[in-house]
């Protein structure tokens, strides 16, 4: 009796490890786009089964044929053989390129299996700038077009896994897909139709909203997710939600007097000797005295609290001879 219900125990026991093993590592998968799987992990001891032929109709077909299903892992065949196979998963390793073959060596299908790391972890893809968010977005106008940016670890340059763009209040409704030929990314739903294409540089991606009307009044944020990897398929998401007239760039003035230090950017540290705010959507004029080597411009939209744009400049370049004061 007492072997019986060690036994009992014993068999609980099993079952319970291998629930944690199952349930804490990994701690949830999706499927981020066909034949590719996202597997979050909580950094212990875990597996990930994949599946070869997974519609009855193909098991059907190939009859008791499946246990002459090979895998390779990144190229390298592995010892495991059959339909089914399972993914090792330790800390942030198990990521990798899975294919299965037939016994001729044909290729059946293939899934990447992307990590990632519980969101409590620190990040490691992605470096923040000046205290600012790991993305940093901007736009020119109101027509719905923003672009946004980040800066990669030194030594962890990877690139686009996946972008989802939606207004705030769409939620499961939204569906994206890409074409990889050309980096673009197509996020639906019923209130926003959004078009994202990353940045031949690999550090940012442009974006447009095609349902926007930029002469209404926005009553919900752009929501913005950008999924980055490593080559060691490693993964994390970052996101960033806004109005369009928080991160519109629209004019202020300075001149430059004497010699210009740094001509490429004679704007990044030169002293001011006057500055001028304009608020007006008229053409503007102002005199520039004749020791001004340069005139800096910038914009800001004078209703919202957008951000400053970047600095424009215009070098002045007078004869000997014509020294008067100059109008701009």
């Amino acid at each position: 009796m007492k072997l019986f219900v060690y036994s009992i125990i014993s068999a609980f026991l099993h079952i319970s490890i291998l629930q944690q093993v199952c349930c804490q590592n990994p701690r949830s998968h999706w499927t981020l786009l066909p034949n590719i799987l996202l597997v979050e992990v909580d950094g212990s001891v875990g597996q990930q089964p994949l599946s070869c032929l997974e519609s009855p109709e193909e098991l059907m077909r190939r009859d008791n044929k499946t246990q002459d299903i090979f895998w390779k892992k990144d190229g390298v065949q592995e010892a495991q053989r059959g339909n089914s196979y399972l993914v090792q998963l330790e800390e942030s390793l198990g990521g990798g390129n899975y294919t299965c073959h037939s016994k001729d060596g044909s290729l059946i299908n293939h899934t990447v299996v992307l990590i990632q790391e519980e969101e409590t972890q620190r990040r490691k893809i992605l470096v923040k700038t000046d205290q600012e968010d790991y993305l940093r977005c901007s736009a020119q106008n109101y027509n719905g077009e923003f672009h946004c940016s980040w800066t990669w670890h030194r030594s962890r340059v990877g690139k686009v896994a996946f972008i989802k763009a939606r207004r705030i209040a769409d939620k499961d409704d939204t569906q994206c897909s890409v074409d990889t030929s050309v980096q673009r990314w197509k996020c639906s739903s019923g209130q926003s139709n959004f078009s994202c294409t990353v940045d031949r540089s690999g550090d940012g991606i442009s974006c447009q909203d095609e349902k926007h009307c930029p002469y209404a009044e926005e009553s919900q944020q752009v929501y913005i997710t950008v999924y980055v990897r490593t080559e060691h398929f490693l993964v994390e998401n970052y996101s960033k939600h806004f109005f369009l007239s928080e991160i519109v760039k629209p004019d202020k003035i300075k001149q430059l007097r004497g010699v210009c230090k740094r001509c490429d950017n004679p704007c990044a540290d030169s002293k001011p000797t006057k500055n001028l705010t304009v608020q007006s959507t008229d053409i503007c004029q102002f005199e520039v005295k004749h020791k001004a080597k340069a005139v800096c411009v910038r914009a800001k939209d004078a209703l919202c609290n957008s951000q400053w744009s970047e600095w424009s400049h215009f070098r002045l370049r007078r004869g000997k001879k014509n020294k008067k004061n100059k109008r701009l």
